[in-house]
Parts: structure tokens; sequence; C-alpha cells
């Protein structure tokens, strides 16, 4: 018997009274759904004065959140998952919806543990990791509430091609990588997830921009290589591109589900995709994804994706040579399946 698990990507609820509204037009389709995962971008956190373009943190009402009531699970390792009360006053709120989490816990141990969700006797496990974050205490470590992190790093190299030298000001090339440490942590703790598991979802915070940097890359195929059946990417505000690797999706930009208000007020006419998969215990039968968008009322709709084909192109010209077809299938993008 084959399952359905949904992947859904930012998800922020400052300034909603009304747990309702966000989802009220997709609430079907995620009850219908075996399992449904996606990244909170918010705590769930009483403080009035809290304003998110002079701190690091999104606070939401705490009210908020039962928009999650159709989630299963979400992650909390993010860049504005922070405040040591913040981070723990909202694992309690998600903890009494029961509403499985990972990514984010009162130490390095608990932020660490994945989230475990049972279908019909499967099981599917989740870990969320961050590499974007405050050096400003958010990490969690063994005394500290906080964020699970996966550390990467930047260096610059000039440029020595035939027009460099002569060049001044030219623009050096930009090098990625993971911490060597953090990525061996954490690929030995998704094999450990998979011998549990029927099914693992390796779930990352990154970014900056829609081009596919070195170390997501790196990070991404760490964890199909160590038995992850699905990697979702989200923290850029915009789609990136989709690669399939070794029979596996990698989502490197799920973009937003729902997201209303952020660091600079209003977030704009956004479109985000929804990973779909369709399993039968750890194996993949299609892999797709449906398009949504949010309305002035901040309730999230799916979209025709054959009425979208500027941004069908956008994220088809960024996946370009990482083997995902695109065929539109009725509401769906079909990019993968069992043949």
């Amino acid at each position: 018997m084959t399952q359905t698990l949904l992947l859904t990507g930012d998800m922020n609820f400052q300034g909603v009274t009304d747990p309702n509204i966000p989802f009220t037009k997709v609430a079907d389709t995620l009850r219908a759904a075996d399992v449904v995962f996606g990244n909170l971008e918010c705590c769930f956190y009483d403080r009035a004065d809290h304003d998110p373009g002079q701190r690091e943190g999104f606070y939401a009402p705490p009210s908020a959140v039962g928009a999650l009531a159709n989630h299963d699970a979400v992650g909390c390792a993010n860049n504005v998952t922070y405040g040591e009360d913040a981070v723990m006053a909202s694992l309690a709120q998600l903890d009494q919806l029961g509403v499985a989490h990972t990514g984010a816990g009162a130490n390095v141990d608990a932020a660490r543990q994945p989230a475990i969700i049972e279908r019909e006797g499967r099981r599917y496990g989740m870990l969320q990791r961050t590499s974007i974050y405050w050096p400003k205490n958010q990490e969690a470590t063994i005394s500290r509430p906080g964020v699970a992190i996966l550390k990467a790093h930047t260096a610059y190299r000039p440029r020595m091609d035939e027009l460099a030298p002569n060049r001044p000001g030219v623009a050096p090339e930009i090098i990625t990588w993971a911490d060597p440490d953090y990525l061996a942590n954490y690929t030995a703790e998704i094999s450990a997830l998979v011998e549990n598991t029927d099914f693992a979802v390796a779930s990352h915070h990154w970014g900056p921009g829609p081009d596919i940097l070195a170390y997501q890359t790196e990070i991404a195929h760490a964890a199909i290589d160590s038995g992850a059946g699905a990697v979702m990417g989200h923290g850029p505000h915009m789609p990136l591109g989709i690669e399939i690797y070794r029979d596996r999706p990698i989502f490197y930009g799920l973009v937003n589900f729902s997201f209303d208000i952020g660091h600079h007020g209003k977030h704009g006419e956004w479109i985000g995709l929804v990973a779909q998969l369709i399993l039968d215990g750890d194996d993949i039968q299609e892999a797709a994804f449906r398009l949504v968008r949010h309305n002035a009322d901040n309730q999230t709709y799916f979209c025709n994706p054959a009425e979208e084909p500027e941004e069908l192109a956008i994220i088809q010209e960024r996946s370009k040579g990482l083997g995902a077809a695109f065929n539109i299938v009725d509401d769906r993008v079909v990019i993968w399946r069992k043949s």
C-alpha cells in the first residue's frame, strides 16, 4: 500500500490571530496526506514589544499554533528560532498540540533528536539543521537551549583567468564547504535514523540566494549517501533548483508555505513549492511538487502549474543539469517516476 508524504516550505505566523485562516484552502489536501512535514520559521511566544526588524527572532501569538493542526511534524532549526525563553515556550506549544519537532531543544542533544511519525506500521523520520544562524548564542549547547546547526565556511579565491591579472577590482570566486566535524556528526545521525525508520527526510535551512552553493550540494549528497530518502531545503524566499541524485529528490528551496510578515514588513507575491512523494515503504514511486501562493487574507492556495509558465521556467532553468524532469500531470509537476 502506498502512502503520501508532503514537505512544505517556510511557515511564519506573525500577526495571525485566527489559526484557521492560513491553511483553510489547503486543509483537505493536508488531511488527505499520510504525513506532512514543514519548516516552522517562527516561535510561538507572547512578547508584545518584540520588533522583528530590530531583533533576530520571529514571534507569533501562541494561539496561532493551531494553524499546524494538519502538520504531523515541523523543523525548528533556522535563523529565527531565537531566544532561550522563546524556543522553549514554542516547543511547549507544539507538544501541547501534538506536533512532533526536530532541530531545536533544551540542549544540543535534544535539538538533534529526530521527529518520528508512525503511520499504519511505517515509521518516518525527520532531521533538521540550519547553516544560517546568529553567532550570539543561538546554537544549542550541552547546557543552553537553541537550534541544531551544521556549520559551513566561506573563502574568497582570486580569479586567475586571462583577464583577472590586468583588471583591478575583479570579483573573487566564492568557495563554500560544510564543516567536516559537523557534517560527520550529521551523517552518522542520519545513518542511525535510517536504521530505525522506513523513510528518512533530511531538512536544511540555508541560502542566501537562487544559486545552489557547493556546501549545499555537499550536505545534500552526503545526506542521501547516508541513507536519507529525500532532502528538503528552505531559507531563501525564492525557488531553487531540484536535483535527482541516486534516484532520490533534493528540493534545494521550497520557498514559503505561509509567510505574510517578515523583517521588512509584508512579504510580496511569492510562489512556493509543496513536495509530494508517493512511497511504498522506503521505495519512492513518484516525486512531484505542487505550487502555492497566498492571497490578501494570508490564505495559502494551490495554483494550476499550467498557468504558471514563467515560474516553472525559472525553476526548470535553476534545475538544469540536475536530472529532474518537469512533466505537468493534472495539479502537479512530476520530476521523477520509478521505471
